[in-house]
């Protein structure tokens, strides 16, 4: 399949672009500094652009069959990178006529709020990534509203383990024994999966061992 990879050059879109070429996917990875992609591969084209630049989204979607997104940020403070981002995908999509969309967010978005431990929820994220977390909200609600195919992918606790293939996957209430990580291989392992499955189409998943 041919896919178009935005975040590529974090390290879960490093992982997500290794595991797609593994699995055989044509990948064009998107990525305002292409230098720092250094994994080469007959299969993989890396396309020069920005997010804010609906000019270079077009340039990279055409010809795509889906679309991935792990885009991340690093700004703390009151931003719009991720929503405003992801808001000129979506609309580069259906310029493009790209109907399936999986997008990463996280646990303590949406209705998974709740699902993390408690010193993320009273310590880290009020007091480091409210705001970054408020835009993933807003994030979420554009995708919600694309009229797409698309699935979220909300993992707990990113790590750098290794890919498994083994996770719990939910929608809702978080199963028991849940132990608030993942690592970005296993997670990126789901979302490559929902290029074909329809299981979670219109659904937000969170992702934990």
């Amino acid at each position: 399949m041919r896919i178009l990879v935005f975040g590529a050059t974090g390290p879960s879109g490093k992982c997500l672009v290794e595991q797609a070429l593994a699995a055989g996917h044509i990948v064009t990875a998107f990525a305002r500094n292409p230098d720092k992609i250094t994994t080469r591969h007959e299969r993989l084209k890396i396309a020069k652009g920005d997010i804010q630049d609906a000019a270079s989204i077009d340039a990279a979607m055409a010809g795509q069959e889906a679309v991935l997104s792990v885009l991340g940020v690093r700004k703390l403070g009151k931003n719009s990178i991720l929503s405003e981002g992801t808001k000129s995908i979506l609309e580069s999509m259906k310029r493009n006529g790209i109907r399936r969309f999986i997008c990463m967010t996280s646990l303590e978005v949406g209705d998974s709020k709740g699902q993390s431990p408690w010193y993320f929820r009273w310590i880290i994220l009020p007091f480091l990534l409210r705001r970054v977390f408020e835009d993933k909200e807003i994030q979420e609600q554009y995708i919600r509203q694309s009229g797409l195919d698309w699935v979220i992918a909300r993992p707990a606790m990113l790590t750098n383990g290794p890919h498994t293939g083994v996770y719990q996957h939910w929608i809702g209430p978080e199963p028991k024994n849940v132990s608030h990580k993942i690592s970005r291989a296993d997670s990126v392992d789901f979302m490559l999966k929902q290029l074909t499955a329809s299981e979670f189409l219109g659904k937000a998943a969170g992702l934990s061992y």
